[in-house]
């Protein structure tokens, strides 16, 4: 059971320490993978604030899938190159995005959505999907959640076989 009642009154950098905590109880002691990057949207929700979507994107068959998630449902299906999304997974680089619509070929899945933060899950070598964060508030993300997001995948590399999801 998470009891999440100190977290209120934490720092962010404090609040990001402790999810990615959180993220390494849950990876450890839970062996199913689809379980535990569900679990992960969870984590993030209930540690990260001013987010209105956090979820994943798997890559099958040349295009991402919509995966587990937090928030309003979602566009289930996005060509790789394509949105942020797709860019992340096209250049295998992470995509801050202060204002989603002044990014050029931006898919508006949720109108509420104004800026947002795309983590490419890379391990060893391939690329299996993204971790993408949305919120409400332009110029929302910074490097310190990109630096917290990266070690948030870092983490799940650590645990997840992506091949069994």
């Amino acid at each position: 059971m998470f009891k999440l009642d100190s977290i209120n009154n934490m720092e962010t950098k404090d609040r990001y320490r402790y999810m990615l905590t959180l993220l390494k109880g849950q990876l450890s002691s839970e062996k199913d993978d689809l379980a535990n990057i569900s679990n992960a949207t969870g984590i993030i929700m209930a540690c990260v604030d001013r987010l209105n979507w956090a979820g994943f994107y798997l890559l099958r068959d040349d295009e991402l899938v919509l995966g587990p998630f937090q928030g309003l449902p979602a566009c289930n299906r996005i060509e790789i190159g394509k949105g942020v999304c797709g860019t992340a997974v096209k250049t295998r680089e992470v995509q801050l995005v202060s204002d989603v619509y002044l990014f050029p070929g931006h898919i508006a899945c949720d109108s509420a959505s104004n800026s947002e933060l795309v983590i490419p899950i890379i391990k060893d070598g391939e690329v299996y999907g993204v971790l993408d964060l949305d919120s409400p508030e332009k110029g929302r993300f910074t490097h310190m959640e990109q630096e917290y997001f990266i070690k948030f995948v870092e983490i799940l590399n650590e645990y997840i076989n992506w091949n069994n999801i």
